[in-house]
């Protein structure tokens, strides 16, 4: 612990250093266009025919530090949210193993896929970009995301020499929904004419959160709580990255370690003596009547011990290079290697109750090939393996070892007004799981293509179809055990095979002038859609069975935007999503919303935000859900941007949100029953140097 506060003091001073000793003459630097870093063919949004999301790191300083909130208000995105600690978006109603989070185009190697309560280890504070990508690029890093996928970019390996000799930022930032404080901090310093290292880390600290009308029950009692107990969130990241530089491309390694505790709201042990036999579910006197557990009763007050949390530790090795020309008949090559060893335990009453370790290896290989009868693409081969071993109270699987091998290709193409996009991709997995059950071994082929036609001057529509098969997880195939963040009991089912689907999106764009608009609808057909359906139920909690069933998912989305002036901009947008599973609703699916905002830039200092949105009922509900009510909510922001007298770019930023002070339930989330943070305020710096 001594060594890490070290490395935290030592990247907060290498922030610091070049700001106090920068050179006043130097000249303003202005900031890059965004890019799709995901899309290895350097193309802009408008040739590829989806719905690409690009959240520069503006939004995301203001935003979410768990990745699902930092992207909860994006179109056709939703949050899981666990808590202050853990969320992982939910897109176009698909979450869990159908929605991949990347980092910098790579495995996260954590085990967030396993449950909602579990952390994803990328961090939106320090990212560059966050990039939401859909159609046959998905087909580059994943299969059977049919919602998309999500890429965060970062800046822990330099790719290109700091102009100044050196570059960075400085960011604070308080919230007084849970008292948060936040610090982040990076810097990049030429060490010589062709080496650069990068230091960077983030640090925060957030109280239970506030939440309007809400109450707890005490020994059979409601009682008013003014915050939801254990909902606390502490965390701390460093990154330390070296890279030579050269003409034709560059060449780096990274370091990166970070440590995470929080709460587990809703956790409860008060099923923990129901099991199973045969598909009947039997819990304490197997009278089905559960025994009292007054002992397992936690207090939740507003300490950070009150209840279960998780204390999370990872260490992350990572290598790229790219090499322009790298020899005939290419233009490009890019290599990532990365190595994770990951860690977190489940901790109540001062004693650890379930240990999940993770060792995760990654490594892809990337060729960008000259034109061929004017098709430009790419081709590539990628490996990974993660070793898991869960120890403890909620031992729900036995030790396994994953291994992936794919091939992947993604080509495009422009005929006149038509621009069409191709990708493929092949998996082989193994799974070798330490039981008696059988191991896993299969693979699955995926295709897609885009076609992108301006049809009129100003207007393009878009059609992407895509067959893909996503193979299982060794949970879906080998669980066996209680979990009680999701108040079940999972039992896997060796026997299930790769998952398969049929997939359309139809979208119209239009841009001329003042006004712009786009709409998209989509339908996903599944044959053999994996899920843990329920087989019996006591009270709440629940005996599922993973299996396969035909399921439908179909949705629209759709914005627009008219700029009033060389100031105001207005706006309207809505999105809506369906999910059925053999003619059942599907669980956990977002309710339709539906909302307006105004953007405004009074001068080259000062600009403002007014959003206000309405997210309907849910009652579209699986058939153990409760129907989830709606609520209204409205965000304001004002900002100012100028510049210190030794010409350092800084910007301060006021944001209000949810002033209505309305109960917010999301139906996405397994905690649907616990309401998120009420009326809360957010101010921040940001200095860049």
């Amino acid at each position: 612990m001594l060594l890490h506060k070290n490395l935290i003091t030592l990247s907060i001073f290498a922030v610091i250093a070049p700001a106090v000793f920068a050179d006043e003459d130097a000249k303003t630097q202005q900031l890059a266009t965004l890019k799709l870093q995901a899309h290895p063919l350097v193309q802009s949004a408008a040739d590829f025919a989806v719905a690409d999301q690009v959240i520069d790191h503006k939004k995301l300083a203001e935003g979410g530090t768990s990745i699902g909130d930092a992207l909860a208000g994006e179109l056709g995105v939703s949050s899981n949210q666990y808590g202050s600690g853990s969320s992982r978006p939910v897109i176009r109603g698909q979450d869990g193993a159908r929605v991949k989070i990347l980092q910098h185009a790579s495995e996260t190697a954590d085990v967030s896929t396993l449950s909602p309560d579990h952390a994803v280890t990328v961090d939106p504070i320090l990212a560059k970009q966050v990039e939401i990508i859909r159609g046959p690029s998905t087909l580059l890093y994943s299969a059977g995301k049919v919602g998309g996928l999500v890429n965060v970019t970062d800046n822990k390996i330099p790719a290109q020499m700091p102009e100044k000799g050196y570059e960075g930022q400085l960011g604070l930032r308080y919230n007084t929904g849970s008292d948060e404080k936040l610090a982040s901090a990076g810097a990049t310093v030429a060490l010589a004419d062709q080496v650069a290292l990068r230091v960077e880390g983030s640090k925060r600290d957030a109280n239970n959160y506030i939440a309007p009308g809400y109450f707890h029950d005490h020994d059979g009692e409601l009682e008013k709580e003014r915050r939801v107990g254990n909902t606390f969130a502490e965390g701390e990241t460093v990154n330390v990255g070296l890279s030579w530089i050269h003409d034709r491309g560059f060449s780096g390694i990274s370091y990166s370690n970070r440590q995470d505790q929080y709460g587990l709201p809703g956790h409860s042990h008060e099923y923990e003596d129901c099991h199973p036999h045969d598909n009947e579910l039997f819990c304490g006197d197997h009278s089905g009547h559960a025994l009292d557990h007054d002992e397992h009763d936690h207090d939740e007050e507003h300490g950070h011990a009150a209840g279960p949390w998780v204390d999370l530790k990872t260490e992350r090795y990572d290598f790229r290079t790219e090499l322009n020309d790298p020899f005939a008949g290419f233009q490009k090559l890019r290599a990532h290697a990365s190595y994770t060893d990951y860690k977190h335990d489940e901790i109540e009453e001062n004693a650890v109750q379930t240990s999940f370790k993770s060792k995760g290896y990654d490594a892809r290989l990337e060729l960008v090939h000259n034109p061929i009868a004017n098709w430009e693409g790419m081709i590539g081969a990628q490996y990974n393996q993660q070793k898991l071993d869960i120890t403890g109270a909620e031992a729900l699987l036995d030790p396994n070892k994953t291994q992936k091998w794919s091939l992947f290709a993604l080509e495009h193409k422009q005929f006149d007004d038509v621009h069409v996009e191709l990708g493929a991709r092949l998996d082989q997995q193994k799974i070798d799981i330490d039981s008696n059950k059988k191991d896993f071994d299969d693979y699955g082929f995926s295709y897609s293509g885009a076609l992108n036609w301006e049809f009129a001057p100003s207007y393009k529509l878009s059609l992407v179809g895509s067959h893909q098969e996503r193979l299982p997880l060794a949970q879906e195939l080998y669980a066996n055990g209680k979990h009680f963040a999701t108040n079940t009991y999972e039992r896997g089912n060796e026997n299930l095979a790769a998952e398969k689907s049929n997939n359309l999106e139809l979208g119209l764009h239009y841009e001329n002038g003042p006004l712009d608009y786009h709409v998209h609808v989509y339908h996903n057909w599944f044959d053999n859609y994996i899920y843990a359906a329920t087989t019996d139920k006591f009270e709440n909690f629940r005996l599922v069975d993973y299996t396969q069933d035909k399921a439908k998912f179909y949705g629209a989305e759709a914005a627009a935007s008219y700029a009033l002036s060389d100031t105001y901009k207005v706006g309207v947008f809505g999105d809506y999503v369906r999910g059925k599973i053999e003619s059942e609703n599907a669980p956990r699916v977002p309710a339709g919303r539906l909302g307006t905002k105004v953007d405004a830039s009074f001068d080259d200092h000062w600009s403002g935000l007014a959003e206000y949105y309405h997210v309907f009922k849910q009652d579209k509900t699986a058939s153990y859900e409760q129907e989830t009510n709606g609520y209204n909510m409205l965000n304001v922001g004002l900002s100012y941007a100028g510049q210190l007298k030794d010409r350092n770019d800084y910007r301060v930023y006021f944001k209000a949100n949810n002033l209505l002070d309305d109960q917010v339930y999301s139906h996405a989330s397994f905690l649907s029953n616990i309401p998120q943070v009420g009326r809360n305020f957010t101010v921040g710096l940001e200095v860049g140097f």
